[in-house]
């Protein structure tokens, strides 16, 4: 409980026994939830994160917006924190976003990995390919986002009724933020965050996923 308000973390994890220890260990006393969706991972994720005190749920179908999605499905808190499970998203950084949440008095507060302070956090192809599907968001959408592809953010649980959530892959980090901005009745705010690098095997491919999500972003924007 922080502040009078209920917290689940949520963690979409695929062969992550390595990293999810260390955000596990981490993890604020305050939480009153963790929910670890393993995604049909092949090594100990699923082991490591019920050792520590975790819930972990299956999703057995592979994509990060299905993982989400199931998570979400089993929430309870009034606020939602997201991260991944790679330990590349600060985990200490939990009660600074609440606090800003609450003092910005926002719905959906997106962290921003931008500047990347950590050198070896994020390539330089990688830093151009999310200027490029930022940039692209910002004028779809009239309104700039810093960092429309970052994994982490707080919202009220409450506005997922709101939401009209359909990617099961990549875009769903994108796609959240799009529907924040949609509606009139969420207030959107953004923060930067300390992003480092990550602990274990890199799943994202550049390419095909960010030609991926920049399909997305015109292909819902005109839908």
């Amino acid at each position: 409980m922080y502040k009078g308000q209920s917290i689940t973390v949520i963690i979409p994890c695929l062969n992550e026994e390595q990293g999810i220890r260390r955000v596990l260990e981490a993890m604020p006393d305050f939480v009153d939830e963790v929910i670890v969706v393993d995604n049909n991972s092949t090594d100990r994720t699923h082991e490591v994160a019920t050792a520590l005190g975790a819930k972990v749920i299956h999703e057995r179908l592979r994509g990060y917006g299905r993982s989400y999605k199931r998570g979400f499905a089993n929430a309870t808190g009034d606020l939602i924190v997201t991260l991944d499970g790679d330990h590349s998203y600060p985990v200490d950084a939990i009660s600074y976003l609440l606090e800003a949440f609450l003092h910005l008095n926002v719905d959906f507060l997106n962290a921003s990995r931008f500047p990347v302070r950590d050198r070896n956090a994020m390539s330089f192809k990688h830093k151009i390919g999310n200027l490029i599907l930022s940039i692209a968001m910002s004028i779809l959408y009239l309104r700039w986002v810093r960092d429309s592809q970052s994994g982490m953010w707080v919202f009220r649980r409450s506005i997922l009724a709101d939401m009209k959530l359909e990617s099961d892959g990549m875009a769903f980090s994108e796609e959240i933020k799009i529907e924040a901005l949609k509606s009139s009745r969420i207030t959107f705010g953004e923060i930067s965050i300390l992003y480092t690098s990550r602990l274990g095997e890199i799943k994202l491919s550049p390419w095909r996923d960010g030609v991926q999500n920049l399909w997305f972003l015109v292909k819902k924007r005109f839908s």
